[in-house]
């Protein structure tokens, strides 16, 4: 049995959360724990009728549960746009936002529609600008917290300034691992940014370890080996709602701290509690995050207000 489960969190009565991929996964398992704590809860989700299905499960667990779903598709800078305009008018703060959503291993080059490599555009960038559009709202809280979800394959990321979007030779591995240190150090250049400015945002990141989830079947592989992939996971890693511990932690618990990374505390962070992860060496390079910060600025078109309001 685990040690710490969501009946753990404190009570989550008054708080908003914003979840992006809150349509399966990892993302329904904790927009399901919060709503179950009490928190209203907005499901950003790239299908209206998966995300209203969701939510409907939700309130059919659990009455009294506040939970809707809003149209957003982290690939498309337009749909962040709107999705932000939307949130900013239906709520009045945004207590937390849980980055969660992101786009599996792709074993082909393809880009987004503003023309960013799928992964890096979906996964870091789309992500990037909707935290900075959602700043204000996130600010109108007396505690907020921006949660972004990284993996344990960050550890074979490097960010590749000279080709971040893979056009002179592209590897599907490398792209992924790219993409989630990318969130990685996002949430560790926030936090910087946001104790330089005296600001009460808490900017932290997790990763879920090894869970089943959709991301295996997103890939692209042939069924045979997504099969495989599957079953491996299955006897080796975690469901998704173990997979949502971490995240679900680092989102509630009054001991976590900025700058912070939390995942499973099992054998070689694949499974198990949460609990403080590893950070990489090379993700710890403040040189890069901010390079990182500039060029995700200029690519986006999204700056970030005061943090300190």
């Amino acid at each position: 049995m685990p040690r710490w489960t969501p009946a753990d969190m404190p009570d989550q009565d008054g708080r908003i959360v914003v979840i992006t991929g809150g349509s399966s996964g990892i993302g329904a398992e904790a927009a399901d724990a919060l709503a179950g704590r009490g928190a209203h809860v907005v499901l950003a989700v790239r299908s209206q009728a998966r995300g209203d299905a969701v939510a409907a499960r939700i309130r059919a667990r659990h009455r009294q549960a506040q939970v809707s779903g809003s149209l957003l598709d982290m690939a498309g800078l337009d749909s962040v746009r709107a999705f932000a305009r939307r949130t900013a008018d239906a709520v009045p703060r945004g207590d937390v936002l849980l980055n969660n959503a992101g786009l599996g291993l792709q074993a082909a080059r393809a880009v987004t529609v503003d023309g960013f490599e799928r992964q890096f555009g979906t996964n870091h960038l789309g992500h990037f600008a909707l935290t900075g559009l959602l700043m204000p709202v996130l600010l109108n809280a007396p505690a907020p917290r921006m949660v972004a979800i990284s993996s344990i394959a960050h550890r074979r990321g490097r960010i590749d300034f000279d080709d971040l979007q893979g056009e002179r030779r592209y590897n599907g591995s490398r792209a992924y691992s790219q993409s989630k240190l990318a969130n990685l150090m996002f949430a560790l250049e926030l936090d910087r940014r946001a104790r330089a400015a005296g600001s009460r945002l808490v900017s932290v990141a997790a990763h879920p370890g090894v869970a089943t989830t959709g991301f295996v079947a997103a890939t692209g592989l042939p069924r045979v080996a997504v099969a495989a992939l599957n079953a491996g996971i299955g006897v080796f890693g975690q469901d998704a709602g173990r997979g949502a511990l971490p995240g679900l932690y680092a989102a509630t618990m009054p001991d976590v701290k900025g700058g912070q990374y939390w995942g499973p505390d099992g054998f070689k962070e694949i499974k198990g509690d949460p609990a403080l992860a590893a950070i990489s060496t090379h993700a710890l390079d403040q040189a890069a995050w901010q390079r990182l910060w500039t060029v995700s600025e200029q690519l986006t078109g999204v700056r970030y207000p005061a943090l300190s309001s």
